[in-house]
């Protein structure tokens, strides 16, 4: 049998815990899929939110790329350079850099990937 899963980002339920933020869908879609070799979310924040946190990965060596796919935003470092985001676009932010990523009129939908060079992944 083919090792093949497919979804609609619809069809992954959004998280609903404790943490949950008012503004965020925050999927899990890495879980879903069943993928082990990489995390992988899909997060939809709607437009004037601003509750996306700022966050680093130093302690874990994590970098993150960040794949637009729908809407629009701009991604903020800890340096205050902002980066337009907008459909199709791919950031890679290394593990120190803080960011947070700011949604436009319409919202950004973003597909984040995360690793850490060198080691193996493992989801908490």
């Amino acid at each position: 049998m083919a090792d093949v899963k497919a979804k609609k980002i619809d069809d992954i339920a959004a998280y609903e815990g404790p943490s949950s933020i008012p503004g965020i869908r925050f999927r899990p879609a890495g879980r879903d899929l069943g993928v082990s070799a990489f995390g992988m979310n899909v997060v939809a924040i709607e437009a004037g939110c601003t509750g996306y946190p700022a966050h680093d990965h130093a302690k874990d060596g994590q970098e993150e790329v960040y794949v637009v796919l729908d809407g629009d935003g701009s991604l903020e470092a800890d340096d205050g350079v902002k980066t337009a985001l907008g459909r199709g676009t791919l950031v890679r932010v290394g593990p120190a850099t803080t960011r947070t990523i700011l949604p436009g009129p319409k919202g950004i939908v973003v597909l984040a990937l995360g690793g850490t060079p060198g080691k193996a992944y493992s989801a908490k």
